[in-house]
Parts: C-alpha cells; sequence; structure tokens
C-alpha cells in the first residue's frame, strides 16, 4: 500500500509539471521532454520495484512452500526410519533366530573339533617323541656297530651279530618266550645249516610257530660286498630242510639301501614266507609272526587232528614196508653167509684133503725114517770115527 501512495503521489505532481522529492519534499518543474523521460523513468522503477515486491513474496510463499513440504519430507523420512528400524529389528531378530541353533551347532563342532585338534597334536607329539628316540637309539645302534665293525675282523663282526640276537632273546627269554627253544641249528647233514632255529608250541605239543634265522654282517674294508638277495636261496633251503615256516635274514649288509633301512621288508615275493630286517628289529619280527600265529592255532590244531590221523595210518604202511624190507635184507644177508659158509666148508674140504695127502705123505717118510732108525747101529755111527768108537767102547767096559 505504501509503494502504491507513492506511486501515485508522484503520478500527480507529475500531471502539473512538478516533481516533488517523496524524502525531502522538495519540488521542482520540468518540461515536457524531461516529464516524459521521467515518467518512462518512474514506470520502469515502479515496474522494478513491484517485481522485486512479487519475486520477494514468491520467494517467502516458495520458502514457506519448501519448509513445510521439507517439514513433511522430514516426518516422513522420520517415519519410513521408524519403519526400517523396526523392520530391522525384526530382521536380526529372524536372523539370530535362525542362526542361534547354527551357530550353537558350530560352536559345538568348533569345541569339537578343536578337541580333536589337540588331541591329534598330542598324539602327533607322543609319536613325534616315540619315534625320536627310536631313531636316536637306531642312530646310536648304527655308530655303535659302525665302530665296533672298524674294530673286527668280518669273522668276527659275523659271530658279533650273531651274540647279539641271542643276548636280546636271552633277555626276554623267560618273560615273552618261556616256552620256546631258541638255539644254534648245528645239524649239517643236508649238508648246509642256518644259524639260528626259533621254534615254539603250546601244551599240547602243537607247533605255534618256527623261524630259520640267519645273521649276516660284514666289516667296512671287505673288498668284496655282498647283497641280501645273495643269501636268499641257501636260507629257503634251510628252512624247507628244517621244518620252519618262516625264513628271517637279520642283515647288516647293504647298509645305505633305504629299502632294507625301513624296517620289516617282506621278500616273499622271491621266496615263501621270507624276510629281511635289521637287527633292532629281531624281537619284533618274533613276536608279529607268533602273534599272527596265535590266531591260526584253532585250525593248526584241527589239521594236526587230521595229521595225526593220516600218520597213524602211515605208520601202519611204514611199518609194513620197514618189515619187508627188513626181512629181504635180512634173507638177502642170510642168503650170502650161507653161501659164504658153504664156499668156506668147500675150501676147508680141498684144505683138508691137501693136509690128508700131506699127512699120508709124511706118514711114509715116517715108514722110511723108522726103518732108517732101526737099521742104525753102534757101529754105524763110529764107522770112519775113531773116537767116537773110543768113547763107545769106554761105555761098553764099564
Amino acid at each position: 500500500m505504501v509503494g502504491e501512495c507513492s506511486i501515485a503521489s508522484v503520478c500527480y505532481n507529475l500531471s502539473m509539471s512538478e516533481i516533488k522529492c517523496p524524502k525531502c519534499g522538495t519540488t521542482f518543474k520540468v518540461d515536457d521532454s524531461s516529464y516524459a523521460d521521467i515518467l518512462n523513468q518512474v514506470r520502469g522503477a515502479e515496474f522494478e520495484n513491484e517485481l522485486h515486491v512479487r519475486l520477494k513474496q514468491a520467494e517467502e510463499k516458495a520458502a514457506a512452500d519448501k519448509e513445510l513440504s521439507a517439514a513433511k519430507l522430514t516426518a516422513e523420512i522420520e517415519k519410513l526410519k521408524v519403519e526400517l528400524a523396526n523392520a530391522e529389528t525384526l530382521k536380526k531378530l529372524a536372523i539370530a533366530e535362525a542362526k542361534a541353533p547354527i551357530e550353537k551347532e558350530r560352536d559345538r563342532l568348533a569345541n569339537d573339533l578343536e578337541n580333536k585338534t589337540t588331541q591329534a597334536k598330542l598324539r602327533e607329539a607322543a609319536i613325534v617323541e616315540k619315534y625320536k628316540g627310536a631313531i636316536e637309539l637306531r642312530d646310536e645302534e648304527i655308530e655303535r656297530l659302525k665302530d665296533m665293525k672298524a674294530k673286527l675282523s668280518t669273522k668276527m663282526v659275523g659271530e658279533t651279530l650273531e651274540q647279539h640276537c641271542q643276548a636280546e632273546f636271552n633277555r626276554i627269554r623267560m618273560a615273552a618266550f618261556p616256552n620256546a627253544y631258541f638255539e644254534k641249528d648245528n645239524d649239517a647233514r643236508t649238508g648246509s645249516k642256518g644259524d639260528f632255529i626259533f621254534r615254539e608250541c603250546d601244551e599240547a605239543g602243537n607247533e605255534i610257530v618256527s623261524i630259520m634265522f640267519e645273521m649276516k654282517n660284514e666289516n667296512e674294508t671287505t673288498a668284496t660286498k655282498h647283497k641280501n638277495e645273495d643269501f636268499f636261496k641257501e636260507l629257503d633251503k634251510d628252512r624247507k630242510e628244517k621244518k620252519c615256516e618262516y625264513a628271517v635274514l637279520v642283515s647288516m649288509l647293504e647298509a645305505d639301501d633305504e629299502y632294507y633301512n625301513t624296517g620289516i621288508v617282506d621278500v616273499s615275493y622271491r621266496y615263501e614266507k621270507m624276510y629281511v630286517i635289521r637287527p633292532q628289529f629281531f624281537i619284533p619280527i618274533i613276536t608279529l609272526l607268533r602273534n599272527a600265529a596265535l590266531n591260526s592255532m584253532k585250525y593248526k590244531a584241527e589239521l594236526a587232528i587230521v595229521r595225526e590221523q593220516n600218520i597213524d595210518i602211515t605208520h601202519f604202511e611204514e611199518n609194513m614196508e620197514a618189515f619187508k624190507t627188513a626181512f629181504a635184507r635180512n634173507y638177502e644177508l642170510a642168503s650170502r653167509k650161507f653161501q659164504n659158509a658153504i664156499e668156506e666148508i668147500d675150501k676147508t674140504i680141498a684144505h683138508l684133503q691137501k693136509t690128508k695127502e700131506a699127512l699120508l705123505s709124511s706118514e711114509n717118510n715116517l715108514r722110511l725114517a723108522n726103518d732108517k732108525a732101526e737099521d742104525l747101529t753102534i757101529k754105524k755111527l763110529t764107522r770112519g770115527n775113531p773116537t767116537m768108537k773110543a768113547k763107545f767102547d769106554e761105555l761098553d767096559k764099564a
């Protein structure tokens, strides 16, 4: 309203060719051209002012609408945030409910896994510690044997290995193998023999297990180096001849061969039921084979019964054959001696005949001698011998 009054006042004054300043109140006149010019300026300023007023009002209204819209939008946003928060809470609750049993199971499995992992680590540590000691013992044994071999002759090296095995067995004989036989094989009737024979029987006399052992070693300085397989054939032969179930070569040969250094080596692909071991596995191989044999004792006992029945029949047949053989032999010997006796009698008869003839010839000679003796007289004896004649004459006079 103020702006409109000011414009009207100015316009009114301008119509009288006078201009009055609305601020200071000074009035001054203008000509028509100036008036027109001023009028244009007034109209432009009025429009500009009006425009500014309207723009300001529009801006204010827009600002107010904007604030209202912003408030509504903010309220809507807040509402959505609350709803979203509620939804998120529900989602979290649902997820938590769904995850609870899974996490519980996961924790249980994790605990089990941790326990098992711990147990596994403990077992692993125990195994490592166990075999660490075994490896150290083996290394010490190897070093000891190497040092020993350097000091002994080739023959003494072999004997020492045998003594080592025998001492190891005797050390646990009464505790582990009280009914076992373990002695040197001294039976060379077949042309060869192993080093030791192990046999064990149950109380009924059934054999549990039997092993033919051969011990082989050689000095490091030996020119000709032997291999383990060089002795397989002879060992298998000894096993069969001595009726042993297994054959074991206790060997220090090929000391750098990892194949034989890994433990108990099964060479049954070459020869049946044969193994090669290092000395430290001497007692374990006996225990292993013996325990395996104990599991089959039931079948062995049944086999022994069947075998005993067969043996009874076999013994009868063997006895019959033995009788026939002995009878035939005795008959042959008797016949031969009878023939010899007859021949001797014939020889004796011939000899007696010769003796008879000699005696008859002697009798004739004796007769002739007797005749000569009877014909012998003192006269004939002293004939041609004056000395003797004188002696006999003296005897006659006396």
